[in-house]
This record gives structure tokens, C-alpha cells and sequence, in this order.
């Protein structure tokens, strides 16, 4: 998913566009991790990018999209971009610690 989110609306108040787009986004994540595991896939795993605008984004954790969208709010600017890739995750195991 690659979109801009607009903040500003003539009837809709800009804390409630932020919060669509949070829903939208979540509801994006949900669906492509129902998605069936290719062989050998331990998760799915997701390449975020997000910015103000496309050519401004920078590459973010998955977790971190709410907040950076809630900075973009206290900000005050009018749309913001965000990147979602899925793509195949493998689990590695935590090394032991030694005593």
C-alpha cells in the first residue's frame, strides 16, 4: 500500500481524518497478514516508509506508524504519506547466554 492521507476536509474535523487513516491503515496490515505463508515463511513481516510526502519519507517500523502519525496531527500539516509492504519473514533463534 502506497498512499497520501489528507488532513484536511471542508465538513470532517482533522482528529477524526486521523483517525480513519489509523483504521485504514490497521485494516491493511490485518488483510495481508491473513494472507496465506508461502512455503518455508515463518510471518509476515512489512517494510514501512512514512513522511510527509513521498519523496521525504523515511523507512519506520510497523509499530511506529501510529505515533509518527500523531506528530504529524500535533504538526499540524495537511497530509502525510505512508508505505506498507508485506513481505516474508523468518524467525531466528536468540543466541543462549552463556554463564
Amino acid at each position: 500500500m502506497r498512499k497520501t492521507f489528507s488532513l484536511t476536509h471542508e465538513k470532517i474535523k482533522p482528529a477524526r481524518l486521523v483517525e480513519s487513516s489509523k483504521s485504514y491503515i490497521r485494516k491493511y496490515i490485518k488483510k495481508e497478514r491473513k494472507k496465506a505463508l508461502p512455503e518455508g515463511v515463518d510471518f509476515w513481516d512489512f517494510d514501512c516508509k512514512f513522511g510527509p510526502t513521498s519523496e521525504y519519507a523515511s523507512v519506520i517500523h510497523v509499530d511506529d506508524i501510529n505515533k509518527a502519525i500523531d506528530e504529524v496531527y500535533e504538526k499540524q500539516l495537511e497530509s502525510f504519506y505512508v508505505e506498507v509492504i508485506a513481505k516474508p519473514g523468518h524467525r531466528t533463534k536468540k543466541p543462549k547466554p552463556t554463564a
